[in-house]
């Protein structure tokens, strides 16, 4: 789809990018693409910048394309130990520290954006949001009504490691070490391949990782720098819902802020009992609700099926609920 066809009511888009010139660069290039288009474009630039190589490349920016305009974002500085050294330092680790604590600042200060995008003097029309920032800034866009879309700046095949790794830490055991990771449709990524960081559940990279691979459907769609010669069969997986399945139909067909979704993440153990407790008062409250059950040892001690699981000596429970219209 070309810049032009997108743009050919003049819409206006804000582009929300992250730290760092590998994700700055991009941004860039894609706000000329777009004003080149005929949108209005808007970049968020967020104060104070990482470096002068940064605030430089911004500058010239907005100094050569002036309907590209700027959006001022103000900082408040974060708590350095909040964020401790690796403890077996290296460059690298204190580099990926950094960037990660960098990353935070603006994900911490997401909801500064609602204002700045309510006060544009035009309309936003969509939003254009780096991967970094998707699960803290998808909820302010979503409640502002925004059509929201994420740049994914490195390879498709990447965004299928993004997509699936949340996925795969539900499947395992709780506090079990990484291991190889298998993407539907796609291959295996033996575990020395996966990036170290992420071998450590509580690395702010590992949390921010996760955070916002979980968030990827919430998006209006995905926008990466790739084409089917290079990448066919991770585009494949991806369209075809391989990597992550689509909504559920039952879902998508729920009015707007009508369903509940319940879950407690891979790492809290609850026992039958407590399931069967917080069944039975999700069904006497009679909402519509989405529930997210671990399927194997829910707690050190059970192994049963989902079904035995969740509805214990009543075995209508599914039925009864399934589809559930109030």
């Amino acid at each position: 789809m070309s810049s032009s066809s997108v743009c050919r009511r003049a819409a206006h888009v804000a582009l929300i990018p992250s730290a760092g010139m590998g994700h700055l660069a991009p941004f860039c290039r894609l706000a000329v693409a777009l004003s080149d288009g005929g949108c209005d474009v808007s970049l968020l630039s967020a104060q104070p910048t990482v470096s002068a190589a940064e605030s430089d490349r911004i500058s010239a920016l907005f100094a050569s394309f002036p309907r590209i305009r700027p959006l001022l974002l103000h900082l408040p500085p974060l708590d350095p130990s909040e964020f401790p050294p690796p403890p077996t330092p290296s460059t690298s680790g204190t580099t990926t520290l950094q960037s990660n604590s960098e990353y935070e600042a603006i994900r911490r200060s997401a909801h500064l954006l609602a204002p700045i995008f309510e006060s544009s003097s035009l309309p936003i029309s969509a939003v254009i949001i780096d991967i970094a920032l998707a699960s803290a800034v998808l909820p302010v866009t979503a409640n502002l009504g925004l059509k929201s879309y994420i740049l994914f700046t490195t390879s498709a095949s990447m965004l299928a490691l993004y997509t699936y790794f949340p996925t795969s830490l539900d499947a395992a055991e709780p506090d079990s070490p990484i291991g190889d990771i298998d993407i539907p449709g796609l291959w295996r990524v033996p575990r020395a391949s996966v990036v170290p960081a992420l071998h450590d559940a509580d690395n702010l990279f590992t949390i921010q990782f996760v955070s916002n691979g979980r968030a990827l459907p919430q998006a209006d769609g995905i926008i990466v720098n790739t084409f089917d010669a290079f990448e066919p069969e991770a585009l494949t997986a991806l369209r075809a819902g391989k990597v992550t399945p689509s909504l559920p139909p039952w879902l998508n067909a729920q009015p707007a802020g009508s369903v509940i979704y319940v879950s407690f993440g891979s790492r809290t153990a609850m026992s039958k009992a407590q399931i069967q407790q917080l069944r039975r008062g999700i069904e006497v409250s009679g909402v519509r609700f989405l529930w997210v059950v671990k399927g194997k040892a829910v707690d050190r001690e059970d192994d049963s099926e989902v079904e035995q699981l969740v509805g214990g000596d009543d075995e209508q429970f599914l039925e009864r609920v399934k589809g559930r219209e109030w």
